[in-house]
């Protein structure tokens, strides 16, 4: 079925899409807050609208490599529940890529060009569907 086919390679793309913003999306949380780890995933997921799951292990990557490149940085708090707990904040290097990433890669979907084009693919592709 073409709408079976269309759905793996929808899932195929946004696999890797998705993999990409996890970076965006640790950092706009970070810009709010500082975080540990263990609740990011479920910050995140709030976030994104329940459109971004991460699993753990890759946010303990994103962090590290985050770290390694200054773009954020962690301090150790006591914890009321147990060891202490390692927060992660965004330097003002990782601020400044937050925004110029946005300006050059999200907020180019608010252009009224970029966004009448995306209304006309949803719209027409509604209708496909309501036709079928």
């Amino acid at each position: 079925m073409e709408s079976d086919r269309v759905d793996a390679l929808l899932a195929q793309w946004e696999g890797a899409y998705k993999k990409g913003l996890l970076t965006f999306w640790l950092l706009l949380l970070l810009a709010q807050r500082k975080a540990y780890p263990y609740e990011m995933k479920a910050a995140i997921q709030v976030l994104s609208q329940d459109s971004i799951r991460a699993e753990e292990n890759s946010i303990y990557r994103a962090l590290r490599r985050l770290a390694q490149s200054g773009i954020v940085d962690s301090e150790l708090r006591p914890s009321e529940t147990g060891p202490d707990r390692r927060y992660f904040f965004i330097t003002d290097v990782g601020r400044e890529l937050l925004e110029r990433f946005t300006q050059r890669n999200i907020q180019i979907f608010q252009h009224p060009d970029v966004a009448a084009l995306i209304q006309q693919i949803v719209g027409t592709v509604g209708q496909k569907k309501g036709k079928s």
